[in-house]
């Protein structure tokens, strides 16, 4: 056979020797110190950790376009949310940055009730958050984006200082044969691998807004022994602004004073006009629309496989496991200023088309609508996550991290938080250092790690305040109190930004102590001043702290009888108020984390038989083995494990460790 082509004849001698050529051509090969997969919330924070540390970093991502992306509802923060962001921003996270720059709208949730609740919640300018991390992630040194599927994870067998066989990772290879050779991967991959998105009986085999799946990195993941579960999430309709009567809705406003949610961010600097939301209600008749149509449902018709999540149901689980209520909370919300689109919050869905727009046409204000992009649900591969480590470093594999919805969790808060931990965990692991592991007493991304890791989760994870023992020392107001020094000594916070808080500590002690130390006596001045507070009037004298615990006094109002008084910054009040309000019950949480802390230290050692431990039951011991924990106390939150396993443990671990020194 011979062909033409630009005038030159080629044999199949010559296409012989052309492919022989071309197959000895060698492959593309890199070497990095660390891979991320995935650039969603995840992925753009532990890329940025490993990479503000000195290390050569790659993220990969199926799209360019979509790094940071919001697929679903346009906010960041809310309840117990907020409290991750400002935990994320304390240890050095990029998100709290991020949505203070792109934010158009901000409410302090829960400000009626007790500081441990209040948490931030912001709308986001969608198209502006993932353009402004687009720029930071783009200029970050040592920091390189590659558009790749990566489909493969490359590990070599070697063994540990015991002796015992383990695997490492040594790299991975994209869908094109490109190898990227590493000392740490860090998978982010989201709600990318294996996707298929469903609107009725319509299936689509992508990724969120229609983006590229991810189809082969999942086999890979299970030659390897990795356990892969599949999970289901879902995101309402887009409708056009234009056709919607906001008349009919109750508008909702931000903030008059809005609270950034970077302790870096000059509150001057957000205080900007913001656009509305609105807040309107399902009613009886889209609920029988709904359940005239169940069996249109991929949910209900058996086709979705995927387990969804209980704190975000769809509308249809709304109308069927709460079928007594007459209605449900919708929210509309702008995607952003240069958009007519609005987010139908509340009303996430995978029916039919038809039968979206017809429920969608009972809601006040929706009877017009227009929907630019269709509810849908989504289902996803992803890992049972009590195969990590507290570190978020894959017990049987070294060198493998894991964070954000890939563990099992929902939310971009979430995502982001374990991202930045699992970022760090892969720079110190490369440096050889101690890997970075915040406690269940320490902070709120310590509570939904050591859950992810403890508890078999079964569902998408979502973080809850009611979930942290601690809540009234985690507060979202002392995240940098807290943390600013942990970020500072793994190098993430600058000594200028460590100096800043240490000051501010100083300045809340320095002003507690004046305080209590202030006494306040029981002259006429004073007691007109408590009558006109409606207090109760003096009989002897007291000092201000006393005076500010009374529920109707405060730091502001007791300006007037401390003249004394030097000005402090509006952060610094704030600790000293809550510090003072709630001292009593401050010192009993704190009572309380000295004996967690106590299980907490008591460690069990890696290579501990189980089986080797007399009087434990069946099921304890099957779910230790299973679960490894690295202490005493995280094996007391094993589901399972009760306490009378936990004293013989306690027993065994002593005459171990004396063995162990004879």
């Amino acid at each position: 056979m011979r062909f033409s082509q630009n005038s030159v004849w080629v044999n199949n001698k010559d296409i012989d020797l052309l492919m022989e050529e071309v197959s000895h051509m060698a492959e593309i090969r890199e070497q990095v110190d660390v891979c991320v997969v995935g650039a969603g919330h995840a992925g753009c924070e532990a890329a940025l950790a490993c990479a503000r540390l000195g290390l050569e970093t790659v993220i990969f991502t199926v799209s360019v376009d979509s790094i940071a992306l919001m697929p679903c509802n346009p906010n960041v923060g809310g309840s117990s949310k907020g409290h991750l962001v400002r935990e994320l921003d304390a240890l050095g996270g990029e998100m709290g940055k991020n949505i203070d720059k792109t934010f158009i709208q901000s409410k302090m949730l829960n400000a009626s009730k007790g500081p441990a609740v209040h948490s931030l919640r912001a709308q986001a300018d969608k198209a502006d958050y993932t353009r402004e991390m687009r720029k930071v992630i783009e200029n970050q040194e040592h920091l390189m984006v590659k558009q790749a599927e990566v489909c493969e994870l490359l590990t070599e067998d070697y063994e540990d200082e015991d002796g015992i066989a383990e695997k490492r990772i040594t790299g991975v290879k994209t869908f094109t044969g490109a190898v990227y050779e590493s000392k740490a991967v860090v998978l982010c991959t989201g709600t990318y691998l294996k996707a298929r998105c469903l609107c009725g009986e319509a299936i689509t085999y992508t990724g969120p807004n229609g983006l590229q799946a991810a189809n082969h990195l999942t086999d890979s993941l299970k030659a390897l022994g990795i356990e892969i579960r599949r999970f289901k999430t879902g995101t309402p309709a887009r409708m056009d602004r234009r056709s919607l009567d906001f008349s009919k809705m109750e508008e909702q406003f931000g903030d008059e004073r809005v609270v950034p949610f970077s302790f870096s961010t000059d509150p001057e600097d957000v205080q900007i006009d913001q656009v509305s939301c609105y807040l309107t209600y399902t009613n009886e008749k889209t609920h029988e629309i709904i359940r005239a149509n169940l069996d249109r449902s991929p949910i209900y018709a058996g086709i979705i496989e995927g387990t969804g999540p209980r704190y975000c149901p769809s509308i249809e689980d709304k109308v069927v496991k709460f079928a007594d209520k007459e209605r449900h909370q919708v929210f509309i919300e702008p995607e952003g200023l240069h958009t007519n689109e609005m987010y139908v919050g509340g009303m996430s869905s995978s029916l039919p088309e038809d039968v979206q727009l017809a429920m969608y046409r009972t809601v006040p204000g929706l009877e017009h609508c227009k929907i630019v992009r269709n509810a849908y649900a989504i289902e996803y591969d992803c890992i049972n996550s009590i195969q990590l480590k507290s570190s978020l470093e894959f017990k049987k594999i070294r060198g493998l991290f894991s964070a954000g919805q890939f563990n099992g969790s929902s939310g971009y808060e979430e995502a982001a938080a374990q991202g930045l931990i699992a970022g760090i965990n892969a720079a110190m692991e490369i440096k050889g250092k101690e890997p970075l592991i915040l406690d269940r007493s320490e902070g709120y991304i310590g509570v939904l790690i050591d859950d992810l890791v403890t508890k078999e989760t079964r569902e998408p994870y979502r973080m809850m305040t009611s979930r942290a023992e601690y809540r009234l020392l985690l507060r979202q107001d002392n995240a940098d109190l807290r943390l600013r020094e942990k970020g500072y000594e793994v190098g993430l916070i600058t000594e200028k930004q460590y100096k800043k808080v240490c000051e501010k500590k100083k300045m809340i002690e320095e002003e507690i102590e004046r305080m209590k130390h202030t006494t306040i006596g029981a002259s006429k001045e004073n007691q007109e001043f408590m009558k006109r507070h409606e207090s109760a009037e003096l009989r002897t004298g007291t000092n201000l702290a006393e005076l500010m615990c009374r529920p109707e006094l405060s730091y502001e109002i007791l300006s007037e009888i401390d003249p004394q008084r030097k000005p402090l910054p509006a952060d610094v009040i704030e600790q000293v108020e809550i510090e003072i309000k709630y001292e009593g019950y401050i010192a009993r949480q704190m009572r309380q984390v000295e004996q967690y802390k106590k299980m907490e230290k008591k460690k069990i050692p890696e290579q501990l038989n189980y089986n080797d431990v007399p009087s434990l039951r069946l099921e304890a011991r099957q779910k230790l083995i299973a679960y490894h924990p690295a202490s005493v106390g995280q094996a007391s939150r094993i589901s399972g494990v009760s306490p009378a396993d936990i004293s013989v443990l306690l027993v065994y671990l002593e005459h171990y460790q004396r063995q162990k020194e004879e």
